[in-house]
């Protein structure tokens, strides 16, 4: 029997799910999205679209190497200290200033999310020097991942009625964590790596139109997709082929799922621009 958490030879697992077509894709995005509670298609999933299915789920600070699990207090504490140097540092919490820096490019043990597959499928094909090779959608169910959680944490989001975390709410629990590794012991875990979503402040106008959220695991030395292959039913990722990512990327387009709605600001506008205007690759029909 073929190992599910060995890659085939072309970066696919057994259970992904290959689409062949654009309206295939956009319905496998919605796989499980009614729910008969509120009676609205509403799925409990957020997305991660990667242009390159080889792609691991690896964080920024995992991808620093190095001992990096060491740096992530010291990068931290730098950040704070000259990227607010008036003694206005204290006000925010670690969580606020982990979504900052995060934000700004700071390696760190959070991963970006949406709750949009659409923004998930812009990801997986802006890049156009990647059009040679398969593009991957990982879907995560929140709801369930969070059963998973710590019953402190579990608290929390029951007692607010919500289904994922935002910053003020993680602050009750673990405020202002000066070793973060310390994360699993203040929530009252220790042997178990978890994981848990958490909503960002809108920081800026990127933020907000990306649908964005963040992932956290407890363990900052552990890839995401092992962990995540430890729970098989939270899960699953959806292939665009290298041959389908054209059609994807040009009705993204004519959607308004750019960058320059993606990334406000003339940067953003200038990746559309340049990718709007060149060449297609597809053959005539």
């Amino acid at each position: 029997m073929t190992d599910p958490r060995i890659p085939t030879t072309e970066g696919r697992l057994p259970e992904d799910i290959v689409v062949s077509s654009w309206m295939e894709l956009c319905e496998r995005v919605y796989d499980h999205s009614w729910q008969q509670d509120i009676r609205h298609f509403r799925a409990n999933y957020v997305f991660r679209g990667l242009s390159d299915i080889n792609y691991p789920l690896n964080t920024s600070l995992q991808r620093l190497g190095g001992p990096f699990s060491q740096l992530e207090y010291h990068l931290l504490r730098n950040f704070k200290k000259y990227g607010m140097s008036d003694g206005r540092e204290s006000m925010h919490s670690d969580w606020w200033w982990w979504a900052v820096a995060q934000h700004h490019g700071l390696p760190t043990r959070l991963l970006d999310w949406t709750y949009s597959p659409f923004v998930a499928m812009h990801f997986a094909t802006a890049a156009m020097d990647q059009y040679d090779r398969d593009g991957v959608i990982w879907a995560v169910e929140f709801v369930q991942t969070h059963q998973l959680l710590p019953a402190r944490l579990r608290t929390v989001l029951e007692e607010a009625g919500a289904k994922v975390f935002t910053m003020e709410m993680l602050e009750r629990v673990v405020s202002n964590i000066g070793d973060l590794a310390a994360l699993p012991r203040v929530a009252g875990e220790t042997d178990r790596p978890y994981c848990l979503f958490y909503e960002p402040p809108s920081l800026d106008a990127r933020i907000v139109n990306q649908y964005a959220l963040f992932s956290v695991l407890s363990d900052v030395t552990l890839p995401l997709d092992d962990w995540l292959r430890q729970h098989p039913r939270l899960w699953r990722r959806i292939v665009i082929p290298k041959e389908l990512k054209w059609e994807v990327r040009d009705k993204l387009d004519q959607a308004n799922i750019t960058e320059r709605i993606l990334l406000p600001g003339l940067d953003g506008l200038a990746m559309w621009l340049a990718r709007h205007y060149s060449p297609s690759n597809l053959p005539p029909r």
